[in-house]
């Protein structure tokens, strides 16, 4: 379902990403039914909806971390599978989750790597996970990663996780997401219990991704946060999207109702 306002002084982009028809069931709930989505490059799309809405249901859907009941997944037009992490990967989707999962005893260079350390050249008489850490090349990597989502708080690469702040945290599992080559990146209430100082932060590197030619997803239910960093925002409401809004032609108040009231066919905000 589209909003008005997507035809009325705005061009909307052509999607990168799109989810049809998307059914998801669990035993006897339905968390999403017919659920439709899309985002574009270069887009920040927000996801919103009241709790139980089916948000973070139809983000592990295309995280690969659910399985789909129905529907259908195309990148740039082209029909894709997406049924584990690991095909979500390999298509350049990837998600930065709530919790974050850093490990805290390792370095910001580390966890950036994680699972895919560089290691030296002239071992291959070993197997892989056997042969020495590269770490001035693992340390090079990261310095990119942080350049390019420009990262201005993080002096050292070789700083501990544990030692950072909320918002770096962040960044650091933004940068990770990014630095796999990713073509979308969906975050997961990335300002939560974070403070004003840490929250501008993390919105400047959000900005920064969809400067970088990324499709974003941004789920939140801080609208203060949707309307700044947003260019579109898609309504969830029991398991289905109700409408979809240009950021600078809606408001909050007109947000909130669709998010808990619904849309009519006597509405105004949806065709």
């Amino acid at each position: 379902m589209t909003s008005k306002n997507d035809l009325v002084g705005h061009k909307v982009p052509p999607a990168h990403l799109i989810v049809r028809g998307i059914d998801k069931r669990f035993g006897g709930l339905q968390a999403l039914k017919e659920a439709d989505f899309e985002v574009a490059r270069g887009e920040v799309m927000a996801l919103v909806g009241d709790n139980g809405a089916g948000k973070s249901t139809l983000m592990k859907v295309l995280a690969g971390a659910y399985s789909a009941d129905a529907g259908d997944f195309l990148l740039d037009g082209k029909r894709v599978s997406i049924k584990s992490p690991n095909d979500a990967s390999t298509l350049g989707i990837q998600i930065v989750y709530q919790d974050l999962a850093l490990c805290e005893n390792l370095d910001v260079a580390a966890n950036l790597s994680l699972g895919k350390e560089p290691v030296k050249n002239g071992w291959g008489f070993l197997p892989y996970f056997l042969r020495p850490i590269d770490n001035l090349e693992m340390e090079s990597k990261a310095n990119k990663a942080i350049k390019r989502l420009q990262v201005r708080t993080l002096h050292s690469v070789r700083s501990k996780v544990s030692g950072l702040s909320g918002g770096q945290r962040q960044a650091i599992a933004i940068a990770r997401a990014v630095g796999t080559e990713s073509s979308v990146v969906m975050l997961d209430e990335p300002t939560a219990a974070l403070g004003v100082a840490q929250t501008k932060q993390v919105l400047e590197v959000v900005k920064r991704l969809r400067d970088t030619n990324h499709a974003v997803v941004y789920i939140s239910h801080n609208m203060q946060d949707i309307f700044e960093v947003s260019d579109r925002i898609t309504v969830l409401r029991h398991g289905q999207n109700v409408a979809t809004y240009i950021t600078s032609n809606t408001s909050p108040d007109e947000v909130v109702v669709a998010m808990t009231r619904g849309l009519d066919k006597n509405s105004t905000g949806s065709v």
